[in-house]
């Protein structure tokens, strides 16, 4: 019984020496084909490259959406609107449009008054329209009825001047502030602080110039025109529908904050309690749900199109392993004569195959953070190579060179030394 324990440790010595022995085997072919080595690996390493670098767009572009929509709308915030839903079918929007009201601007100042917990509000009310200054045109401004407390809600950095105050609101001054493209096409280089601009006919005075934000999905954010709402429902219409946002003290209060405006909206419109609400509330964290839930089923999608390279690499190094066994059956034929085992043989194919594959799943990784390097400084969109995206590039491609090698080894294994020796 005691003679066990060394029998195993030999064992395990012996078995280890035969993994040695098929790895060093298995670089020494490779270094000697060194060129048919590179051209079996290249669709080993195209196929690993595409797997990382659209795991990392995908990565990326999530990423880019969230953090665009953090600026826009923080965490604790959540939209108010007669529709706020996204991606609902055709059935559910013919129920909603029977069903919910317009929401207008004397139920969201009826939330100002009686929300306690509401730290700030700001209606959601825009359309494109023309600005002119002089000579001057900008076409298809955004401009956008807003209060006071937008810069409480998103993210608004001014370059120059300042934003609307509550007496500003109140008294619809004919104020606004105007976005860094707006300004250079109307302004140039001259002073924006205190001139008149024209919006859709109208006069209004810049008193504030915002700081560049750049692109969104090849949208540009700089073509804003904020007015007071109050002067923008006077321009385009007093009892049109509006959505507002809020802010609640904090994420933790986010759902006791909606569920006071949903109790006030709720008196509002008379609703007894069996009914639904007749209007639509969407939290910034939903929004944050469906862009995960989009970039998901862009994975879904596309990650397996791209693995298909994979198995076309996989397929040229089972075919390239075929032909080594047949240019090789000499040498297997000896080392068979001389009390190598089959499975002896079985392995050092099978080491030989997975090595070849693995060295092209590192190579292909080496490629993806070039071309992501290439990507993200050509483009605004970040590139996110993670751990998750690698590891199954790598494991991937080093089972594919595996399953690949089995029909090679399992072939190479079952020659007759005798045989093999008489073809030299």
């Amino acid at each position: 019984m005691r003679t066990f324990g060394p029998i195993s440790a030999a064992g395990m010595t012996t078995a280890r020496s035969g993994l040695w022995e098929s790895f060093r085997i298995a670089g020494d072919s490779i270094w000697t084909h060194k060129l048919r080595s590179v051209l079996t690996l290249l669709g080993v390493i195209i196929g690993v490259a595409s797997v990382v670098t659209v795991g990392g767009a995908i990565e990326g572009l999530g990423s880019y959406i969230s953090e665009r929509l953090s600026s826009a709308f923080a965490s604790n915030t959540f939209i108010v609107s007669r529709f706020a839903r996204l991606n609902v079918s055709y059935e559910e929007y013919e129920k909603l449009i029977k069903r919910n009201k317009n929401i207008y601007a004397e139920d969201m100042r009826a939330v100002q008054d009686q929300c306690r917990l509401c730290d700030a509000i700001c209606p959601m009310v825009n359309r494109n329209d023309d600005v002119k200054r002089g000579g001057n045109v900008f076409y298809d401004a955004a401009v956008s009825g807003v209060s006071e407390d937008l810069p409480k809600i998103q993210s608004l950095d001014l370059a120059e001047g300042r934003f609307f105050s509550s007496f500003d609101v109140s008294h619809a001054h004919a104020y606004a502030v105007i976005g860094s493209e707006v300004r250079e096409e109307l302004f140039g280089p001259a002073e924006a602080i205190g001139k008149e601009i024209k919006v859709g006919g109208d006069s209004f005075t810049v008193i504030g110039v915002e700081t560049q934000n750049g692109n969104m999905m090849g949208q540009s954010l700089d073509t804003n025109v904020y007015v007071p709402y109050t002067v923008y429902l006077k321009k385009y219409g007093l009892h049109q529908s509006i959505s507002f946002r809020v802010r609640s003290p904090s994420e933790a209060m986010l759902e006791p904050t909606e569920d006071e405006v949903r109790q006030v909206l709720r008196i509002r419109h008379k609703l007894r309690p069996n009914r639904e609400d007749d209007f639509d509330i969407l939290s910034s964290s939903a929004l944050q749900d469906m862009v995960s839930e989009f970039t998901s089923s862009i994975a879904v999608v596309i990650t397996p199109i791209t693995l298909i390279s994979l198995i076309v690499g996989g397929i040229v190094v089972m075919n390239i392993m075929l032909v080594t066994v047949t240019e090789r059956t000499v040498e297997i034929g000896m080392r068979k004569a001389v009390g190598a085992r089959r499975r002896d043989i079985l392995m050092q194919f099978l080491v030989e195959s997975a090595l070849l594959a693995s060295i092209g799943g590192v190579l292909g990784i080496v490629l993806s953070y070039l071309l992501s390097l290439i990507i993200s400084s050509s483009t605004p969109v970040p590139m996110h190579i993670t751990a998750a995206y690698i590891l199954m590039a790598v494991l991937t491609s080093g089972g594919i060179g595996v399953i690949s090698g089995i029909y090679p080894a399992y072939k190479a294994s079952k020659l007759d030394p005798i045989v093999a020796l008489m073809r030299e």
